[in-house]
């Protein structure tokens, strides 16, 4: 009896010192805000950009497996920059061709976004091609 009541203890203890512990810190971090205006930024002629995204079987095979660039490549950092409403995710391919074709700048500004879509197989995306045209102007914040 006294075996079992000690292996009992010791099974208690070990239940309780294998709990789960989860310990968070965080920090308030600053306000990163920067307030740009018009005149911090030389601007461009307007520009464009296009780019097509064919889907079968309601995937875009092409962009998948990363034969061709993304919208959201290391070479314009995590996302490509842009002051604006927010533009459908088939545009970003088509952001990436405009800065691709202009270098230098560091923003795109007020995209205006045309998309032209073809399903044939009754408007489904079994198969559609979609073609993005992009046209916004680009700025470069001055010195």
């Amino acid at each position: 009896m006294k075996k079992f009541r000690l292996l009992l203890v010791c099974a208690i203890a070990v239940v309780f010192m294998a709990s789960c512990n989860t310990y968070t810190h965080s920090m308030k971090s600053p306000n990163n805000y920067i307030e740009y205006h018009a005149a911090d930024f030389d601007l461009s002629a307007p520009v464009t950009g296009e780019a097509t995204v064919t889907r079968v079987l309601c995937i875009d095979w092409q962009h998948t497996f990363g034969t061709e660039e993304i919208g959201t490549t290391a070479d314009f950092g995590t996302v490509i920059p842009y002051i604006g409403m927010s533009i459908p995710s088939g545009a970003n391919y088509a952001l990436y061709d405009l800065m691709k074709k202009n270098p230098g700048y560091d923003v795109v500004i007020y995209p205006q976004v045309e998309a032209h879509r073809h399903a044939p197989i009754l408007g489904t995306d079994l198969y559609s091609k979609t073609t993005y045209k992009v046209t916004a102007r680009l700025g470069k914040l001055k010195k």
